[in-house]
Formats: structure tokens, C-alpha cells, sequence
């Protein structure tokens, strides 16, 4: 049996697109129940010049909506245009979990640990098989975005193996002053995209359910970043103040049950030994204070104060041994743009108090 020839890249759905010109499509990915389609909404533009082919992917995981808020703002702009090469545009992948408010698909399976997929597996291996094959096939670089999951937020950060190149030009190019180094798990679109000469990465930031305005900022600015990182758009990339490279992390764990108070912020530097959160029985006991084991950057953290003991309560990116919790916190406080935001925002829903208010 011959090898099914790929389409033109200038061919999408059947349909040609010219230099300049964009269009909106729907691509088959499944069948519900009754037998209707499940189509997935893509978005594909070409500039005026040759270039790269790049996917921007929301919605993977179907209730980690800030992605697909951050790709709605770069389609209603109208003053967003490309130069170069051909940019594709997913606002949802997950459209079952989407239209469910639901992290899975209805068979309970992650789409996202079903890629590259095959065409006779369950439900998820077909669906990421129609994506790998309509999308992450004929695309040179990617960009997939993500929150936390359910009842915890992250500080904005970028994930990727930072041994692939490609991975590490987009990954310090967007933007972002956490970038988390790692391979990525077994099935994960960012890991089987690099794997199969797609050079990806992943943006995680703020909560599921949401589109928070700092956050689609955030993702903006990153995939600005990486156009004009790629050539795509003229202009110069921003960038913070620093930029820290995360090659373990931590999620400390409740070691008593109760009712928990933060002393740290998401995307605060701390210090070895230094609190960050005292958990109290509901008279207003202290039961235990749990304190980082490293210098390290808080990556994420628990949206919900009630903990059991094991439950998570944040998770901590080591620094660098060169790298000063101190001496980056003395330079986040130089600045005033959208990392301070980000914080301010992000700690808007979580009781904070400092560890000498304590009663204890």
C-alpha cells in the first residue's frame, strides 16, 4: 500500500489559501452518540512572504479555557496580521470536554496522554490521530496552552525538553520568566509534536473555568514573542527582567489535616526554610507550618484551604545552585508591568497573611 501523500501546505480542508489571505475551518475529528459530527474550529492565515507553518492549540484539556480566551483575542483583532509563513489557530481542541465544562472526554481518557493516536483505538487515540494528522503533522513549531487543573492556579510558565533546540528558541523567546525543563509525559501532544519533528511547548498559567485577563495577556505576549522570534512579525521581542530555568520541581504535601493559610504568593522567590503556609485545626490551632526545602520560585499552589494530609499544597521550582532567591526578588522589585500584575491578580482569591501575623 502506498504512503497517503500529504496536501500542499498552502491546502487546508480542500481548501487553497493564498498569500494574505485567512480562513476559517472546521476539521472532522470523531462522531457523538447520535452520530453528529465532532468538528474542531481552526483558524488558518498566511502571510504575504514564505515561512514557517506554527499551531497555537486552548483547549486540549476541555475546562482550561485561558488558552482559548488568549487565541479569541488575537481573532478579533484586527489589526493582527503575519508576514511570513502560515499560522494555525485552534481555539478548543477538546470540543467534547469543552461542551461539558470537563477536563476529559466522555470515555474518562486524557486527550492529552492519546497522542500521536491511531485511527481504530478508543475514543481519545482516534481524535489525537485526526489532530497529529491534520494539524501537528504539516506544522514546523507549536504552541499549546494550559492552566492548572482542577482548584489550584499556576504563575505563568513555559514547558519543554530544552535539549531540542527548536524547543528552546521558542521557550526563551516567549516570554515568560518561569521556563520548566523536562521531556514531557509519555502521549503528551508537546512531547509527541517534538518527538515526530515538531519543536513544542506548552504555556501553563491561572485556573481552570476562567479566562483571566492577566493570563491571556501573558499568552499573548508569548506568542507575539515567538512570531517575531521565527520572523513571522517585524518588532522587537519583550521580555522580563530575568528569566529562570527550572530543572526539578516540588509539590509540598499537607502532612496534617485542617484548615491552611498561604504566606507566599504565586510566582513569589522564597528562600530555604522559609514559610510557606501554616495549616490550623478549625478552633485556630496551629497544627504544623510546612516551610520550602530550597530556594526556589512558587510555581503553583492549592486554591482550596481545607487539606487532608498527602494533599498538595504547592508546587515549587528549585532554582539554579548560582541562582539567589534574593538577588532575582530584588529585581522583580524594580519592576511595575505585567509580572507584578500577574501576581496581584493571581493572589486575589487565596488568603495570604505573613508568618509573624500568626498567633502562634
Amino acid at each position: 500500500m502506498s504512503k497517503k501523500k500529504a496536501p500542499p501546505i498552502d491546502v487546508w480542508q480542500g481548501q487553497r489559501i493564498e498569500p494574505g489571505q485567512r480562513l476559517d475551518l472546521k476539521f472532522k475529528v470523531g462522531e457523538r452518540r447520535t452520530g453528529a459530527a465532532v468538528r474542531i474550529p481552526m483558524h488558518v492565515r498566511r502571510g504575504l512572504k514564505e515561512g514557517p507553518t506554527v499551531f497555537v492549540t486552548g483547549a486540549l484539556h476541555g475546562d482550561e479555557i485561558n488558552g482559548t480566551g488568549a487565541i479569541q483575542q488575537l481573532l478579533i483583532d484586527p489589526t493582527f496580521e503575519i508576514d511570513r509563513g502560515t499560522l494555525v489557530l485552534v481555539p478548543v481542541l477538546n470540543m467534547l470536554g469543552f461542551e461539558r465544562h470537563e477536563r476529559y472526554l466522555p470515555d474518562r481518557r486524557d486527550l492529552n496522554r492519546s497522542f500521536p493516536g491511531t485511527p481504530t483505538g478508543s475514543l481519545a487515540s482516534r481524535m489525537a490521530y485526526r489532530v497529529f494528522d491534520e494539524l501537528v503533522s504539516r506544522c514546523d513549531f507549536g504552541i499549546d496552552l494550559h492552566t492548572a487543573s482542577v482548584r489550584r492556579t499556576n504563575y505563568p510558565n513555559v514547558r519543554g525538553d530544552l535539549t531540542n533546540p527548536g524547543v528552546k528558541r521558542l521557550a526563551m523567546a516567549f516570554g515568560c520568566e518561569v521556563i520548566m525543563d523536562g521531556i514531557g509525559p509519555a502521549g503528551a501532544l508537546r512531547s509527541e509534536a517534538t518527538a515526530s519533528g515538531c519543536p513544542t511547548v506548552v504555556m501553563e498559567g491561572g485556573e481552570v473555568s476562567k479566562v483571566e485577563p492577566g493570563i491571556v495577556e501573558s499568552a499573548v505576549r508569548g506568542i507575539y514573542n515567538v512570531l517575531r522570534e521565527l520572523d513571522m512579525l517585524p518588532g522587537e521581542i519583550e521580555r522580563p527582567r530575568y528569566q529562570v530555568i527550572v530543572e526539578q520541581s516540588k509539590w509540598l504535601r499537607a502532612n496534617k489535616g485542617g484548615f491552611m493559610q498561604f504566606h507566599i504568593l504565586p510566582g513569589e522567590l522564597v528562600e530555604r526554610e522559609q514559610p510557606v503556609a501554616t495549616i490550623y485545626d478549625l478552633f485556630g490551632h496551629v497544627q504544623t507550618t510546612i516551610a520550602s526545602p530550597f530556594d526556589a520560585v512558587v510555581i503553583g499552589m492549592n486554591t482550596l484551604p481545607a487539606v487532608s494530609p498527602g494533599e498538595p499544597i504547592c508546587h515549587l521550582g528549585q532554582l539554579p545552585d548560582d541562582t539567589s532567591a534574593s538577588k532575582l526578588r530584588k529585581s522583580r522589585l524594580q519592576e511595575d508591568g505585567l509580572e507584578e500584575k500577574l501576581v496581584d491578580q493571581l493572589s486575589s482569591n487565596i488568603a495570604v497573611v505573613a508568618p509573624e501575623d500568626n498567633d502562634s
